[in-house]
């Protein structure tokens, strides 16, 4: 393992050590690699709180978002040798996949749309808490709602578009969206595709639909310290809208579809192993790897707030000033809502995985803010 500089070591120790102290998070692995070498890694607190179980650098943990990753790079991979086109209409693949605008006008949705969170869609979370998503009773990949792929992709299409594809930037379900597509293409279903064109060829210990035994328990902000919740539970996130989470869904098989959008598990190792995959080496072509990390939102359209745009793979930092952040332009990140934080920096050829047992604090709170402050 190479040695990084020992002022960042001490600043991503900090970060893991008052998050913990002061009861943020209970546990943590958290990665870092430089041009390829890991260069620090560390699993502290507790995976298991209430057995008092230590955190594991091998715990696997319920991706959730970082699973788009996964189906984003099974799809550059098919872009790669052809079988893809990001510029072709999404009914070429799914021809029933048709959503309106509110006018009633079927517009066009590419595959560069849905791959850059441009296709008009949405996410339940971020509407009422009986907005149309749920009265459709659309599932967002992570709750105890057992449709088919099928199924939800017929709910979603039945549902009115947001704003024109490509006008406006929404974090979405464009990601189970394009698992659809995959799936389509290749006729298998999408943890097939999945294993065989990534976490295969780069040997990751990651999946659907597996191990849910061996998962580290969720846990919740709450004023004091984190609570634990081992059923579907709704967690605030923002005026009058929830999270529905449902551990226990990554273990069901029987409907409950795989979810292109968060639907995977796995360890810290695979998910930084994949990440550095995108940003260097001959898991894809020095092309695809560009395309994937160009910035797709158009000016004066912040995603994850000032200064940030949006690229395939994820927040994409445009201007670090605007954003208020020691990280180099170009860094490319995003998390997962379980806990999750990840980024990705082509100019210094760092890459960096952070997750946690806890939400939201490890994906959008202070703990995430200095663990990647941490790292620039």
């Amino acid at each position: 393992m190479t040695r990084i500089q020992p002022q960042m070591t001490a600043k991503m120790d900090a970060a893991i050590d008052s998050a913990l102290a002061e009861r943020r998070i209970v546990g943590t692995v958290t990665m870092l690699s430089e041009n390829g070498n890991v260069t620090y890694r560390r699993a502290a607190g507790f995976s298991d709180r209430e057995s008092a179980q230590q955190m594991q650098m091998e715990d696997r943990f319920r991706y959730a978002s970082i699973t788009k990753l996964f189906t984003t790079a099974a799809a550059l991979k098919l872009i790669e040798v052809g079988r893809l086109d990001p510029a072709a209409p999404v009914t070429n693949y799914l021809p029933d996949f048709q959503p309106r605008l509110a006018n009633g006008r079927i517009p066009v949705i590419t595959i560069d749309h849905l791959m850059s969170h441009m296709a008009g869609l949405d996410y339940d979370f971020q509407q009422p808490v009986q907005g149309p998503y749920a009265r459709a009773c659309i599932s967002n990949g992570l709750d105890n709602n057992r449709a088919t792929m099928a199924e939800n992709l017929k709910r979603l299409s039945g549902q009115t578009l947001l704003s024109e594809p490509g006008g406006k930037w929404r974090y979405s379900m464009a990601t189970d969206v394009l698992g659809g597509v995959i799936s389509a293409i290749c006729d298998e279903p999408l943890p097939i595709v999945v294993a065989e064109l990534v976490s295969g060829p780069l040997g990751l210990n990651a999946g659907f639909h597996r191990h849910p035994d061996r998962l580290v328990p969720t846990y919740k902000d709450s004023d004091t310290q984190p609570v634990r919740y081992d059923e579907q539970t709704e967690i605030p996130f923002g005026d009058g809208i929830v999270l529905r989470l449902d551990p226990q869904r990554i273990g069901r098989n029987d409907r409950a579809f795989a979810s292109g959008g968060g639907g995977m598990e796995g360890d810290a190792a695979s998910a930084l192993v994949l990440i550095e995959a995108l940003r260097d080496g001959d898991f894809l072509s020095p092309g695809m790897r560009q395309q994937a990390m160009k910035l797709r939102t158009p000016p004066n359209q912040p995603t994850r707030g000032p200064g940030w745009g949006f690229s395939w793979l994820g927040s994409y930092l445009i201007d670090p000033n605007a954003a208020g952040t020691a990280l180099a332009a170009g860094t490319i990140a995003w998390g997962g809502v379980y806990g999750y934080s990840w980024l990705m920096s082509p100019q210094l050829g760092r890459c960096m995985v952070a997750l946690t047992n806890t939400a939201l604090e490890g994906m959008i709170g202070r703990f995430a803010a200095e663990i990647a402050e941490a790292t620039a």
